[in-house]
């Protein structure tokens, strides 16, 4: 391998646009992006949605076919695993033994599933939803009105609900907290999504404890200990991930929930920088130390990742935003709700399945919840962007066109 390589760590969303941007940013050198998995860089929201469902096949969920990597000269190994990195004489060693010399090196490890320890967590059928081979197992288990306990209220456990809803399977989520989507939204977003899925016929339970998983060799079902018991020919754990950062900590990078980088993706090696869900950085809209896990911020860091590798200054500064599709719902997130002191609501989610959830601290507007409502989250990503004052007694006035907020002037 010439002295001029780049290597990347991790075939994700993040690795596959860092090294697609590289050759925009004028790398001549050759890059090669290493990843676990054996497949091609991947679309990840779809599993829990049309992948499960059986619409998408594994090459619908490629981000780039093959030929578009080979055209710019990027090459792959996919299926193993990096297991060290040496920083001084600037190598990565495989598990199989192998080694490759870099010239930079870029870490898009992304993240892993949170583990339940439960007895019984062993059992078959107690599975989790975060790669394709996760969905494949899942297939083997699902079944028109098979019994399926979803472990965790979060975004991918409502998608994964409502999928398996309309594939006919009876469908009880178990929550820890006093409420569904208790850390990301208002007590109005989750009172709404806790009866869209009863209207579609998902079962929800809050405040549980489990204390195990029982079956003979398979699990059949969840026991808590209030001494309920739950039916299950299948039970999905989504209560989270865990970043990938063991390999760099381990290479001494600085590590603090995540792969700590600077507002340029660098870590504290000149010659290693790290984008996507495994890193932590410094957001200049909220003026704080974060990690996030969504696709907009493995992308955007990516881009700033590789003109940093190129030589080049650029900023990261992106406002994050999300986007979670269930049944007829396509709910749009900008911004980050957290320590919100007000939330204004525009439509009507008690009753309709179109609203819009403004959130405000101090005064200003900090995150936008859209349900079916495109325009709430553009305008409101404009107004979070531009740092527009808005009359919060407007808001909610449906009559008022969305655009005539963007005609404020800044805080």
């Amino acid at each position: 391998m010439t002295e001029s390589s780049c290597i990347i760590i991790g075939a994700s969303h993040a690795g596959a646009q860092l090294a697609v941007s590289l050759r925009q940013e004028g790398w001549e050198g050759r890059i090669l992006v290493i990843g676990d998995e054996p497949y091609l860089p991947y679309h990840r929201p779809p599993l829990s949605k049309t992948f499960l469902s059986g619409e998408k096949h594994v090459d619908d969920l490629l981000i780039r076919p093959e030929a578009q990597y080979e055209k710019v000269g990027i090459d792959f190994i996919l299926g193993q695993q990096v297991t060290s990195i040496d920083r001084k004489n600037k190598k990565v060693f495989l598990k199989e033994g192998a080694s490759f010399a870099y010239q930079k090196l870029a870490l898009t490890t992304g993240a892993r599933v949170r583990k339940l320890d439960l007895p019984g967590s062993t059992l078959r059928g107690v599975l989790y939803l975060r790669d394709i081979n996760d969905v494949e197992n899942i297939r083997h288990f699902i079944g028109p009105r098979k019994k399926v306990v979803i472990i965790g209220g979060g975004y991918i456990g409502l998608e994964t609900a409502a999928m398996l809803r309309k594939l006919t399977l009876d469908v009880t989520i178990l929550e820890a907290a006093d409420r569904i989507l208790n850390r990301v939204t208002a007590p109005e977003l989750s009172a709404f999504y806790a009866r869209v899925h009863g209207e579609e016929g998902v079962a929800i339970e809050t405040n549980v404890e489990l204390a195990e998983f029982a079956g003979e060799g398979r699990v059949s079902e969840v026991r808590c200990k209030d001494g309920k018991v739950y039916p299950a020919d299948l039970v999905i754990i989504g209560i989270g991930v865990v970043p990938n950062t063991e390999l760099a900590e381990t290479a001494g990078l600085n590590v603090d929930n995540g792969i700590m980088v600077n507002g340029h993706c660098l870590t504290n090696d000149a010659d290693i920088c790290a984008a996507g869900d495994c890193t932590n950085h410094f957001n200049s809209h909220y003026q704080r130390q974060m990690r996030l896990e969504c696709v907009q911020n493995a992308m955007d860091q990516a881009r700033v990742a590789a003109a940093t590798l190129c030589g080049k200054v650029n900023q990261y500064n992106a406002l994050p935003w999300f986007w979670s599709d269930q049944y007829d719902l396509k709910l749009q997130i900008v911004g980050l709700s957290e320590g919100f002191d007000e939330v204004v609501l525009r439509g009507e989610p008690e009753t309709g399945r179109k609203f819009s959830a403004f959130y405000f601290r101090a005064g200003k507007l900090i995150a936008v919840d859209a349900v079916n409502s495109p325009q709430a989250f553009m305008v409101g990503k404009q107004i979070i962007t531009r740092g527009l004052a808005v009359d919060k007694s407007k808001l909610s006035d449906r009559t008022i066109a969305m655009k005539e907020f963007l005609k404020s002037s800044p805080n």
